[in-house]
């Protein structure tokens, strides 16, 4: 793919979260509706195209945790809170290369993560699980070998603890498992397309009602052994 392939050529190993949302998207992976912008008047033309409430990020192939160094603002409701966003951001981002991410605010209270890690055995792997904050802190994930075929995916979405976040909770229509299962078949499918491509962290994917959206992306690339 051009966006892997210009990556490497530059000497970088990380796309940022435009360019993997691109690589995602390609794949017709469903994924936040978002316009990168670089000053205050294409800010202000990408809000009237994506509306409110809206989400604005840093964005940069150098920066890999948004959260940590404050570069996400959630929920920006009008042109005097997305200036303030935007005029903090480009501040934050400093001497890093980058630009400004406006995005649509994806609505819901599930947060899933999918990914792949290429093991140097088995190569591939797909990762389905519990997601947002709570990756990293429950560990509730489950890993399949690519190519997937779907009874795999579905599997993947019963192997982990939580996997009743998929029903119907509290009000909330249950998610949509052949999306779910289209996602993991395709994520795996990027790694064995891409021989490049390291590592896919997709993280969260929200549930929007019943369909699931990627809200934030990672790849990690590394140069094939020829």
């Amino acid at each position: 793919m051009k966006i892997i392939k210009n990556a490497l050529k530059e000497g970088r190993t990380v796309l940022s979260e435009h360019e993997s949302k691109s690589v995602l998207a390609y794949y017709q992976i469903p994924v936040s509706r978002e316009i990168l912008v670089d000053n205050t008047e294409t800010l202000m033309e990408a809000l009237q195209e994506i509306g409110y409430p809206a989400v604005l990020k840093g964005c940069s192939s150098e920066i890999s945790h948004k959260t940590e160094k404050g570069l996400i603002y959630l929920d920006i409701r009008n042109e005097n809170e997305a200036r303030n966003a935007f005029d903090k951001i480009t501040k934050d981002i400093g001497g890093l290369k980058g630009s400004v991410l406006v995005q649509e605010m994806i609505k819901g209270q599930r947060e899933l993560v999918i990914g792949l890690t290429r093991d140097p055995q088995f190569g591939p792997c797909v990762m389905f699980g519990l997601g947002g904050i709570f990756t990293e802190i429950l560990k509730d994930i489950s890993f399949r070998l690519a190519p997937l075929e779907k009874r795999d995916a579905l599997e993947m979405m019963q192997d982990i603890k939580a996997h009743k976040i998929l029903d119907a909770i509290r009000g909330m229509e249950p998610a949509d498992k052949d999306m779910l299962v289209d996602i993991l078949i395709k994520v795996g499918k990027i790694g064995l397309e891409n021989e490049e491509v390291k590592e896919i962290d997709i993280n969260p994917v929200i549930l929007s009602g019943s369909k699931p959206v990627a809200a934030d992306a990672l790849i990690i690339l590394e140069k094939p052994n020829v």
